[in-house]
């Protein structure tokens, strides 16, 4: 096995236990609106090994976190939304030079509309039974008052673990 690989599962290892303790752990929940701060490693974990590694580390998370030790209620579209989620944060974060709020707000915009607004409010609606009308506009709220908090709190993270993972090269 390379080295490349043994870091990618040390990394993988650590992101997910981040991951799960930032998502399941220490958060602000309600029945239809969670705030949770599991993004962030998510997407470090994405910038530095790229789309497909980020998402199964994404969609693993989300499963150890709720079917195995029991710290939510598991549905496969929520594995799937983190899936996606942490695809996206690697597909535009992977391998590019510097990081910044030009290129950062795109992957979190997406991110929101099409994972939290879009596939999370229609997994909700089925798990739930619930009208997405009922639920929709607490969560377009949340999203909006967290969308920017979420780019600011990356990029205060991101600089310094890269400048910290170029010295480690």
């Amino acid at each position: 096995m390379s080295h490349d690989r043994v870091r990618a599962m040390i990394y993988g290892a650590l992101c997910i236990s981040f991951i799960i303790l930032l998502t399941y752990v220490f958060s602000i929940q309600t029945v239809f609106i969670h705030i949770t701060f599991g993004f962030l490693p998510l997407a470090m974990y994405g910038a530095w090994f790229g789309p497909w590694r980020a998402g199964a580390v994404g969609a693993l998370a989300n499963f150890l976190g709720t079917a195995v030790l029991g710290l939510g209620v598991f549905f496969p579209g929520f594995m799937l939304s983190d899936f996606l989620t942490g695809w996206i944060y690697g597909f535009f974060f992977h391998n590019k030079e510097s990081v910044g709020w030009k290129n950062a707000w795109l992957p979190f915009l997406l991110v929101m509309v099409i994972v939290h607004l879009g596939m999370n409010t229609l997994w909700l609606t089925l798990f739930y039974d619930k009208a997405a009308s009922a639920i929709f506009m607490g969560r377009l709220v949340k999203n909006i008052f967290c969308y920017p908090l979420e780019v600011s709190l990356f990029l205060m993270v991101y600089r310094p673990a890269a400048a910290w993972r170029l010295q480690k090269s």
